[in-house]
């Protein structure tokens, strides 16, 4: 029989019984599957793979992803239950097919499992003839065999190899096949350590083999090439078991090749001549009597034992009370589950007991030991399923209660540790009611797990409550230093920032003594109280910082503020009105120093009491410069504003720096010019009313004398200046001729005329006119100094008609002068300010 299965890659994959259960070769079925693949045409160009191993070991399913071959697996019974699983026997006899794209062409060999119970008390004559025949065959064999096993005497086949090997001595000449121990759900104990205990079992069997004469020295490598491999668990670790595998598969190309696992093989017999060959091989092993070795007892005693556990095992699976009892878990806790599964439990072990009780007792021992392993395997999750749910209730208990104390009033370390304290003792009470009598299982993890949980929780609402109560804190510090501070800044004197200073370690003190009392309560570590109240001197300093900071971008605005209201008001607060008696220079330099005095206030941060001459530097810089500039324009000095830096004081303690300050300054002058220029004005203007009042009411009155009290204070105070006059004639014509003087410039300027405008207008108008007026003055009495003279006195005719009763009459050379001077003086008037029109018009 002949079956062919499509290969992943495209080749067919040929499959067929060589050897069935009964030990019948299939000769027809080999000659078939020969033609099939084609074997007759490799000559020496092949090689025979072969395994063997423990039954249900994993060997179909190795081969099939080692060599792509479709030998019947295990795994094709998954849906049937666990222990059908582990005694199955998934192959029969020996089965053979081709590799799937490797070279040369590679024949594969599946062997029946050993140490089955299927066969019963014959079971190992067929074991040890298929393993021989495996032997003689094959050029690889692998030896299937699980890590644990390493060591041990029947599980590791001891016996089958050192049968095996006592028998091909004597049958079989040398042909040096390759056992490659391949070693399956490897541990974590590296194979470096596994390998050396591996040979030296090999090593110790045939040592220990009776040897026929002709091979009695004979080495174990004159017949056998020994070598070890490791395979990751198939069913845990898949990928990686795959991984493996496909490492493996690499050694198998051209394996027939010098250094190939099979390079020094042997005695080929040619492809052609395998089928023949194979046959013999097959019915003198069959014919030899010395492979049937008796191991009736312990084979009857672990086939049993294993048959009893299995089935004691399947009916705690099914039982009624224990799926109740899973199920109830999956949705929440359930009263006295240690006690209702420990029973369960017990009333398996106790049927396992009362079956297998006549058995040898090893291997009943090592079978219920196996039993309650698988057992506590199954019933582990469901364990901590329920501690889970004991953590989880108790946690949810414990933070309800917390909450409770708390919101009682209770101190939050008291409640912490009392509640703390209880619900640990909830849970070991818990935990005593959950534990099963037959396991040994220690619920501390959980334990641990639920402390750190609800010391978690703890944590939480410490944070929680400290940033309530520092918040608190930090609110009332804001709104008791905020308005205060722009307050004192606004006001802005010589003690401002010393009461800054106190207002902060007033309110400073204040709120750190509270908040040191409250958290009192919460028992934490020194070093967490200090930072927290170091926090909330640094959060007041920081409130202090950033307020001065704020008002520092307004200071502008706060200087013009500050000069309108000193400027505009009297020291009684009320609107002033420029009557004319104010010293608008003075009034302009007072507010002025005033601003100046905030601008200082606001230039630096002085929380530390450090001494700096700022206020000074200012004032030498930006008042003193200025009144003495005009004076000694000759000396040059060093700016002391130009810089980015004030002296002894840090930069980050610095709101305005000095080329800012003078900045604002110059900002600052220039807008509250305006307000000094009104203010000249409407003084100027108000004089310009009252002197016009004072003339209309003068003309009216026809009255040009002054009234009697000012003759009588002119008579009083002047006395001395009169009694100078009468003592120095002189000073008469001085006082005459400067009276001329300002007569005719008064003329010749029309003051009157111009302060009709208003008194700015004026005094600009009679500034530009000034000047030439005075120079036409002079240059006119230069001329008229400069006429000649005639030799004797002459009489004008008409001079000698101008008496009249005794009383002269001035001749016109005078006025005609007098009326010369001041037409010219007009005309250069009139010249003047139609210059200063059409330069104003362009």
């Amino acid at each position: 029989m002949i079956i062919s299965f499509p290969a992943g890659k495209g080749d067919d994959i040929c499959s067929i019984q060589l050897i069935d259960g009964d030990g019948i070769f299939n000769v027809s079925g080999l000659d078939n599957f020969s033609k099939t693949v084609k074997l007759g045409e490799c000559g020496l160009s092949y090689a025979v793979v072969s395994i063997m191993g423990p039954q249900s070991s994993g060997k179909s399913t190795l081969l099939n992803h080692l060599f792509g071959t479709n030998f019947r697996e295990m795994d094709a019974f998954r849906g049937r239950q666990v222990f059908d699983l582990v005694l199955s026997q998934t192959t029969k006899g020996i089965w053979m097919a081709n590799c799937a794209g490797i070279e040369p062409c590679t024949i594969v060999m599946d062997l029946e499992g050993t140490d089955g119970r299927e066969r019963g008390e014959d079971d190992t004559a067929f074991e040890k003839q298929s393993a021989l025949f495996a032997l003689a065959v094959s050029d690889i064999v692998l030896i299937n065999m699980w890590c644990h096993d390493i060591g041990r005497e029947q599980a590791a086949n001891k016996p089958l190899l050192k049968t095996v090997f006592q028998v091909m001595m004597r049958l079989f000449s040398p042909r040096k096949t390759t056992l490659l121990f391949v070693i399956r759900d490897k541990t974590k104990t590296p194979l470096e350590n596994l390998e050396p205990v591996l040979r030296e079992d090999i090593q110790k069997i045939w040592d220990t083999v009776p040897k026929p004469q002709a091979h009695k020295e004979t080495p174990l490598s004159e017949f056998f090439n020994v070598q070890v491999t490791a395979l990751s668990s198939y069913e845990e670790k898949e990928e990686l078991f795959k991984e493996q595998v496909a490492n493996l598969r690499q050694q198998f190309f051209h394996s027939i090749a010098p250094g190939g696992l099979a390079g020094d093989r042997r005695g080929v017999v040619p492809a052609s001549g395998f089928s023949f060959s194979a046959q013999q091989i097959w019915e003198v092993i069959k014919e030899n009597k010395d492979l049937d070795l008796p191991a009736h007892k312990v084979m009857v005693a672990t086939v049993r034992c294993e048959e009893i556990a299995n089935e004691k095992f399947a009916d705690l699976a099914g039982n009624e009370d224990w799926r109740q009892l899973e199920e109830a878990v999956q949705t929440g806790a359930v009263s006295g589950f240690g006690k209702k599964l420990s029973s369960i439990f017990q009333t398996c072990l106790s049927g396992y007991d009362a079956e297998a009780t006549y058995f040898d007792e090893g291997v009943r021992t090592a079978k219920r030991q196996l039993l309650e392993t698988k057992v506590l395997q199954l019933i582990q999750p469901a364990y901590h399923s329920m501690l889970a749910h004991l953590r989880s209730r108790t946690l949810d208990d414990f933070k309800e209660a917390f909450d409770k104390a708390l919101n009682g009033g209770e101190t939050f370390a008291v409640a912490a540790h009392d509640c703390s304290k209880y619900f640990m003792s909830v849970f070991d009470e818990g935990c005593t009611d959950v534990a099963i009598e037959q396991a040994n299982w220690d619920p501390s993890k959980t334990r641990d797990k639920l402390r750190r949980d609800i010391d978690a929780h703890v944590a939480s609402v410490r944070t929680s409550k400290l940033s309530e109560l520092t918040s608190s804190y930090e609110g009332k510090l804001n709104k008791a230093l905020s308005e205060p501070v722009e307050a004192l800044l606004d006001a802005a004197s010589d003690n401002t920032w010393s009461a800054i200073r106190n207002l902060l370690q007033r309110e400073t003190e204040s709120a750190v003594s509270g908040l040191s009392k409250d958290i009192s309560g919460f028992d934490i570590d020194h070093k967490t109280t200090t930072e927290l109240l170091t926090n909330m001197e640094n959060y007041a300093r920081n409130v202090v910082e950033g307020k001065a900071k704020e008002e520092a971008g307004r200071v502008l605005i706060r200087m013009k503020d500050r000069f309108s209201t000193l400027f505009s008001h009297d020291s009684d607060s009320m609107p002033r009105i420029w009557t004319g008696k104010e010293d608008i220079r003075a009034i302009t330099k007072t507010a002025r120093s005033a601003s100046l005095k905030l601008l200082s206030v606001m230039a630096a941060v002085r929380l530390d009491e450090d001494a700096d001459n700022i206020a000074n530097t200012l004032s030498v810089a930006l008042v003193d410069s200025a009144s003495t500039s005009s004076t000694n324009k000759s000396i040059t000095s060093v700016d002391p504003l130009a810089s980015s830096t004030w002296e002894e004081v840090p930069s980050t303690k610095t709101l305005i720096t000095p080329v800012q300050c003078k900045s604002l300054w110059r900002q600052f002058k220039a807008e509250t010019e305006y307000s000094v220029s009104q203010a000249i004005a409407a003084q100027a203007r108000l004089k310009y009313f009252v002197y016009k009042i004072y003339s209309e009411a003068n003309k009216r009155n026809n009255n040009w004398l002054p009234p009697p009290w000012a003759i009588l204070a002119l008579v009083v105070l002047g006395f001395n200046e009169f009694m100078t006059l009468l003592r120095n004639p002189l000073y008469l014509g001085v006082i005459f001729v400067c009276f001329l003087l300002v007569k005719a410039l008064w003329v010749q300027l029309d003051i009157s005329g111009e302060f009709r405008n208003g008194a700015l207008p004026g005094l600009l108008s009679i500034s530009t006119k000034f000047l030439p007026t005075v120079m036409n003055l002079l240059r006119k009495l230069a001329e008229e100094g400069q006429k000649p003279t005639t030799a004797g006195p002459q009489r004008n005719p008409e001079t000698d008609q101008s008496t009249a009763n005794g009383v002269p009459v001035y001749s016109d050379s005078s006025s005609s002068a007098s009326s010369s001077i001041t037409s010219s003086a007009t005309e250069v008037d009139h010249s003047s300010t139609l210059q200063q029109r059409r330069a104003e018009m362009n």
